[in-house]
């Protein structure tokens, strides 16, 4: 199936697929307020009916946006955006820990009739303007099957560190709040998927039981207001995030379908890992967005023929 890709040069890129409708907008222009952190994010994300499956400054966190990469702890510093967790303390508005990552340009954009693969060069500025790391991100929208009602996208991570100083990475958790392990690359979803179903391969578990597992994929689904259907959506890591050998740190799941739908692939969940100076780090993610509401079988079906 082809798509379209309108790119508004400093601004946004848009993809349509064939049939009108507009799967994904990336916007690496930063949004106006500093205390939600600059950066990019992708917003609005929809199925291939139209269905958007992705939230945008939602009023209980203004911060949430899409699906972003983010650091909620990094050396001090909150590269999430909002609130920071301080333990004893609960959370805190501290503006001045809150940094931003800066789009420095694309160094590959390639479009083919039914594919968009581009890469994108971007800093991460502590919040009194320190440039503390180098990220090479890339993102490949694919497999767009009108006859499956589903589309992929991968989003990659190469992190360098540009201190003179080892850059720490942690979360919530590792600060001392049991259970809210969230870093990484994020998922906000919008309020029809609240109280939505989350499952994982193997297994029985709901979101709550499944919060901070380990696993190569987890599904989220639910039923949508205002009109008659369903949406999933897949997150999935490349098989070397899960390889110890290969991975820098060990992945788990941060998920929640009440009282918010959210997903992450925490990569501090439990444990703070270090990023010594001059050193880079790697992750590969892969996002399903499907009409419908499938099963674990779909799910792992679907899976198997995108090959990575």
């Amino acid at each position: 199936m082809s798509i379209r890709v309108t790119h508004t040069h400093g601004e946004d890129i848009a993809v349509t697929a064939a049939g009108g409708t507009e799967i994904l907008r990336y916007v690496y222009r930063p949004d106006p307020d500093p205390f939600e952190s600059r950066k990019p994010y992708a917003h609005p994300v929809r199925t291939l009916s139209g269905r958007t499956v992705t939230g945008y400054r939602p009023s209980d966190h203004r911060w949430h946006k899409g699906l972003q990469m983010t650091a909620s702890h990094l050396s001090g510093q909150n590269f999430w955006g909002g609130n920071c967790y301080v333990h004893g303390q609960g959370y805190l508005p501290l503006p001045e820990r809150v940094g931003s990552m800066r789009h420095d340009g694309f160094s590959d954009f390639t479009v083919e009739d039914d594919r968009l693969a581009f890469t994108e060069n971007l800093t991460w500025i502590e919040n009194g303007g320190e440039e503390w790391a180098r990220e090479v991100r890339g993102l490949t929208v694919h497999s767009v099957d009108e006859e499956a009602g589903a589309w992929a996208l991968d989003w990659s991570i190469r992190l360098t560190n540009t201190r003179s100083t080892p850059l720490a990475f942690g979360s919530p958790t590792t600060a001392g709040r049991e259970m809210a392990g969230y870093t990484g690359l994020q998922w906000r979803g919008p309020r029809d998927f609240t109280g939505g179903t989350v499952f994982a391969p193997d297994t029985d578990a709901d979101a709550g039981k499944l919060m901070g597992t380990q696993g190569p994929w987890l599904a989220f689904t639910t039923e949508h207001d205002d009109v008659d259907g369903h949406s999933t959506l897949v997150f999935a890591h490349a098989p070397e995030n899960l390889d110890e050998t290969s991975a820098i740190h060990e992945s788990h799941w941060f998920v929640r379908s009440e009282p918010f739908p959210t997903v992450a692939f925490s990569w501090a969940f439990f444990e703070e890992f270090e990023l010594p100076p001059g050193e880079s780090f790697g992750y590969r993610y892969r996002l399903v967005v499907a009409d419908g509401a499938w099963d674990s079988d779909r799910v792992g079906t679907h899976l198997e023929g995108l090959p990575w």
